[in-house]
């Protein structure tokens, strides 16, 4: 059916030609098209890439500047090499001192010898008192003369153990010193010549002493005196090892400190380095034997036998010096 209106109608069945508006062109054209759009190519996202790569740039920079303005850290120190340890040298040994042993306190710039030869000390105001130890080989003494003589106390030899049998014997000349030394004002003190070789036998060799000095005035030390003997002389003290020796001393020095009287010990240097342990005697005085003008030895010391050549008035030959400084 035809559904064209009937003004459509022509010869040849096609629609009229469409009257356009007098202003119009004479004939219709279609409208000329749209500019053509400029092609996007993914603009937001190249913007925010360039946003995030300014960014970075900003921190990299950032960081270069705090990296150049921040102190440089500076490196840790090397670890200290380790101290080396403490020694002293003596005959020509290199020696470790014992931990806990008292040193020398002594100013060796306060030792001065007289012009009789003699060591002096003298330190803030006090002074040294200046003594002798003798024994029957020093003869007949004169005591009186020796007191004169600037001599403060005598330290005389009471006794002795033989060194290959180990009997006790008496100084010849003890009693005789004993009582010249006390009636010539002098303060007096004993020593004994010990081969103990057990801690008993040096008990035996004190209550010795105490037995013969009793009833006198003795206020200076009581003397435990070992020494070895030379080797090959049979004595029965050859070989005592150093523990069992120092046991010795100390035990003597008990049983006289028990008594009420104030025990010693006397040594060399080679037996207070190699010898003894004094350690286990620094209760009681230690009493030094070191013959020269000032005293070297490392450790704390009381009395110190510092010549065995000396000379005193009322006593020929020669005869050992002391200084106490306690």
């Amino acid at each position: 059916m035809n559904t064209y209106p009937p003004e459509w109608e022509t010869s040849q069945g096609q629609p009229p030609e469409h009257e356009l508006p007098p202003e119009a062109p004479a004939r219709w054209q279609p409208p000329p098209p749209e500019p053509p759009r400029p092609v996007r190519r993914g603009g937001d996202g190249l913007s925010r890439l360039a946003l995030g790569i300014s960014a970075a740039a900003l921190i990299v920079a950032g960081a270069a500047l705090l990296l150049t303005l921040w102190p440089e850290k500076e490196p840790a120190p090397a670890p200290a090499p380790p101290e080396p340890p403490v020694t002293f040298q003596f005959g020509g040994q290199t020696l470790t001192p014992l931990e806990g042993m008292p040193l020398n306190p002594y100013d060796r710039s306060a030792f001065v010898v007289d012009s009789r030869g003699r060591v002096l000390y003298e330190k803030d105001g006090k002074t040294a008192k200046t003594g002798v130890d003798v024994s029957t080989y020093q003869g007949e003494v004169d005591w009186q003369a020796v007191a004169a003589d600037g001599i403060d106390f005598a330290i005389l030899r009471l006794g002795y153990r033989g060194y290959t049998e180990g009997g006790l014997f008496m100084d010849e000349s003890f009693s005789r010193n004993l009582q010249g030394a006390l009636d010539a004002g002098l303060e007096v003190g004993v020593y004994f010549f010990s081969q103990a070789i057990t801690p008993e036998e040096a008990e035996a060799e004190a209550a010795y002493i105490l037995n013969a000095i009793d009833g006198y005035t003795v206020t200076y030390p009581i003397a435990f005196d070992w020494e070895p003997i030379a080797p090959g002389s049979n004595a029965r003290t050859e070989g005592l090892d150093r523990e069992t020796l120092t046991r010795c001393a100390a035990a003597f020095c008990r049983k006289v400190e028990e008594a009420g009287y104030r025990p010693a010990v006397y040594f060399n240097q080679t037996l207070g380095y190699l010898r003894y342990d004094l350690r286990e005697l620094t209760d009681y005085d230690l009493w030094l034997a070191e013959y020269d003008s000032k005293p070297d030895f490392y450790y704390h010391f009381d009395l110190w036998q510092y010549s065995h050549t000396g000379q005193v008035a009322g006593i020929e030959g020669n005869v050992d010096l002391d200084l106490d400084l306690r």
